[in-house]
């Protein structure tokens, strides 16, 4: 049964955001001393992991896929052929469904500006990251579409050369998302050895300039490890969503939504806030009959006894407030007036305004990147899209009019940081300019 929290107690329980990594699980760390023959935390063991794909290369990526994923691999690039071999037997329906959500995921980034501009003797200039890397999870459900929604931006940019990397023997449907994209560099390397490979190099996978793509644990920690080595997209939590409801809502189709989304992990979230009671009982009542006949229930029971729940809250403005203060990867809103809520929130990873627009249409084929902040981090943070793909270089073309009005300027400045050489430098244009 999903639980009913008031406020109070749901601020202090399933609506407190926790610090990951100050108590590890028992039995993570056990599995760790088993794999490692030493007692060590995870970011220890994806450091350790690192360091050797640094240092010896292909060796290090064969050892670790052979301990960690049971496989051995004496080439991991995935044949361009057989990306194509795996969409011609792709069912005709899933084929179909893939290159839809393709066309629409183009045609929604196509649409973000990234213009160039120069006016007055100064400018920017976008100009697309040369090489990224893409990861994409394997685990225990294949993600076609997390292949879709990380390429294809990047292709919308302009960036040159899009490497994948998956976790070994990858599910058709994956190979099938790469040959849908045109992308022909897949690698079937998964985990902390796929970043490192990603991030420094080795002999058969070359070193990317950005990683973007959600992982497990270890990935995430293994992005944090070698940011600034490589630029990030962001770090992956486990998925979120909030739904606020009202009387207006359909307490089934909540239900629907809330399950589809602690479907996917036991640490995933899925809470609803509403201020009534009526429809509560009625998604509680819905979510028990619907879970009986779903094959991952265990999954989604362990999920919403432990991060999920139903929030009575005394009315829509409270509602709002929490879910500001969540920052909730994705933030469904069905109510009566969603655009009027909507306004009154600042936090989300993406909004998803009514009953139709569920969240699970953003996940597959409505258009928008389904790769958001998580953790809170939608404060801050934003849904990959074609802005991750480029830089901004800055671009200062001065007339030497302006470049003479502006040095007293620069040199009053730089005597007051006391830096002598930068006045001299400014005053040389100043008293030389013609």
């Amino acid at each position: 049964m999903l639980k009913l929290y008031d406020v109070k107690t749901a601020q202090a329980t399933i609506l407190k955001r926790r610090r990951v990594g100050q108590d590890w699980p028992p039995r993570l760390l056990a599995a760790l001393e088993a794999t490692f023959g030493e007692p060590l935390t995870p970011p220890q063991a994806v450091g350790r992991i690192l360091d050797s794909v640094r240092q010896e290369g292909d060796a290090a990526l064969r050892r670790w896929t052979r301990l960690l994923d049971r496989a051995e691999l004496d080439d991991f690039r995935v044949p361009p052929e057989r990306l194509a071999e795996a969409l011609d037997a792709l069912p005709a329906a899933l084929a179909a469904a893939l290159g839809t959500a393709a066309a629409r995921i183009r045609a929604f980034h196509e649409r973000q500006p990234i213009p160039s501009w120069e006016a007055d003797g100064l400018g920017q200039r976008f100009t697309p990251i040369y090489r990224v890397g893409v990861y994409v999870p394997g685990g225990s459900a294949p993600l076609p579409s997390s292949l879709l929604m990380s390429v294809i931006p990047a292709q919308v940019a302009g960036v040159r050369e899009i490497i994948v990397c998956t976790p070994p023997n990858p599910h058709p449907a994956i190979l099938a998302a790469a040959a849908i994209c045109g992308v022909d560099q897949v690698y079937q390397i998964g985990g902390a050895q796929a970043i490192a490979a990603l991030a420094f190099g080795t002999e058969s996978i070359p070193a990317v300039d950005k990683i973007v793509g959600a992982g497990n644990l270890f990935v995430t920690l293994a992005k944090q490890q070698v940011f600034g080595i490589v630029g990030l997209d962001g770090l992956a939590g486990p998925t979120e969503t909030v739904v606020i409801a009202d009387e207006s809502a359909h307490p089934d189709w909540v239900a629907a939504d809330l399950l589809a989304q602690a479907e996917h992990d036991p640490l995933a979230v899925a809470i609803l806030l509403t201020p009534s009671r009526p429809l509560a009982e009625a998604v509680q009542a819905a979510v028990a009959r619907r879970l009986e006949a779903l094959p991952r229930a265990e999954i989604i029971a362990e999920s919403l006894a432990t991060n999920g729940g139903i929030v009575l809250v005394p009315d829509l403005a409270t509602a709002a407030q929490l879910a500001d203060d969540y920052a909730a990867e994705h933030l469904c809103l069905a109510v009566a007036d969603p655009r009027g809520l909507m306004a009154q929130i600042n936090n989300a990873g993406g909004f998803f305004l009514g009953d139709y627009s569920c969240e699970v249409l953003g996940d597959y084929v409505a258009g928008p990147s389904h790769v958001m902040p998580t953790g809170g981090t939608a404060r801050f943070a934003s849904p990959l899209n074609v802005l991750d793909f480029v830089k901004i270089s800055s671009v200062v073309a001065l007339d030497a009019e302006t470049a003479r009005d502006l040095s007293a300027l620069a040199e009053e400045i730089a005597r007051a940081e006391t830096l002598a050489a930068h006045a001299a430098a400014a005053a040389a244009r100043r008293e030389g300019a013609r």
